[in-house]
């Protein structure tokens, strides 16, 4: 063989042995693809929420906004994630009377805890600062006093890490990161958190029973208030605590302060109208128990000083809810033991289901 056959041999042996590489090469996984399978809410025997027609709540988008929502990435320095003041066993909310912040630093107000928040329909935060849940998500992230992050880095982190990547091509159809995508996948994994399963669901239901002390201090919770006939007068909270999720989705000043005592001035500083002064929403009542510090400034430790509060304590300011008024100069005659039965019967309201739901869990 002479040595040109042999250099154009060896060359076309490299060829083929080229070719066949290409050929055995893996194919392109192609598992990663817009799944769009809904979530399916369990919300019992509560009524069905009016959801986002612009955001229909899917098992992927889901999971993305769970992921995000206990990642320290969505933070300063990585050290503070969503669920660090919003924990699951405390109801999504924290037991310091204002949480800290990446800085350390106090906030400004106590934790409002994140449930039930599908039947929320008039804006969200204690003011009303954000109209849509999807909007409440990233303020966090931004504020100095909690993750004092910005959008821009917190995409850049995210960008970064292949999972992300390919769970935002699940929920969203592209493995592009943005900040409307972030909140969209919160607000799903916050629309999904439900707390429906309590004692006193049970109660309704008809598949359990109240204690005499529960049942007492039920129809103390459910009787209006009655200046004329003391002994037949309840404690009123259905009042601003009523409905099915124990709220009225409303803002209003529940006579803590005079006008001149006045420290925060609450859903004024959104509206500008000297009529919303020191107005904050009306929280919801379910998992009450768990929640501690009471009221939009954490003032309360315990239930029984909410309770002395509403039975002795009304200040009186232009802005006080009548209702409450009413009851400033006799109180609500409530005794010692109503304000036992009273606190029982909240105790009804816990769900330790919820607190417990491993669909509400880390996924790390």
């Amino acid at each position: 063989m002479t040595l040109q056959k042999t250099i154009l041999l060896f060359f076309s042996m490299i060829f083929i042995m080229v070719a066949c590489q290409k050929d055995e090469e893996p194919p392109v996984d192609n598992s990663v693809k817009l799944d769009e399978t809904p979530y399916q809410l369990n919300y019992g025997n509560l009524p069905p929420p009016n959801l986002p027609v612009d955001n229909p709540l899917t098992v992927q988008g889901v999971q993305l906004g769970k992921m995000l929502f206990y990642d320290k990435k969505l933070s300063e320095g990585e050290t503070q994630a969503c669920a660090d003041c919003h924990r699951q066993l405390d109801g999504f909310s924290d037991t310091l009377k204002f949480s800290l912040g990446v800085e350390e630093l106090p906030g400004k107000r106590q934790a409002m805890p994140i449930f039930n928040m599908a039947w929320h329909t008039n804006q969200f935060f204690w003011d009303g600062r954000a109209n849509l849940l999807r909007d409440q998500s990233l303020l966090p992230i931004q504020d100095e006093l909690e993750m004092n992050e910005t959008l821009e880095d917190v995409i850049t982190k995210l960008s970064a890490e292949q999972t992300y990547q390919d769970q935002f091509t699940r929920a969203f159809g592209t493995s592009e990161i943005t900040s409307e995508k972030m909140a969209l996948a919160m607000e799903q994994f916050m629309l999904s958190i439900i707390s429906n399963d309590s004692k006193y669901d049970k109660y309704i239901a008809g598949n359990a029973q109240l204690t005499e002390s529960e049942e007492r201090g039920r129809a103390l919770y459910f009787q209006e208030y009655n200046p004329f006939f003391p002994d037949d007068s309840g404690a009123d909270c259905a009042h601003c605590h009523g409905g099915d999720n124990f709220e009225n989705d409303l803002y209003m000043n529940n006579g803590l302060d005079t006008d001149a005592e006045f420290l925060d001035m609450g859903r004024e500083n959104v509206t500008m109208n000297p009529d919303d002064r020191a107005k904050f929403k009306v929280p919801t009542l379910r998992n009450i128990a768990v929640t501690p510090p009471y009221m939009h400034d954490g003032r309360f430790q315990t239930l029984e000083e909410v309770i002395n509060h509403y039975n002795e304590g009304i200040q009186e300011s232009s802005t006080a809810d009548q209702t409450v008024l009413n009851t400033k100069d006799t109180g609500l005659f409530l005794t010692e033991q109503d304000k036992q039965d009273l606190i029982n019967f909240l105790h009804t309201l816990t769900d330790e289901t919820f607190l417990n739901n491993e669909e509400y869990k880390t996924p790390f």
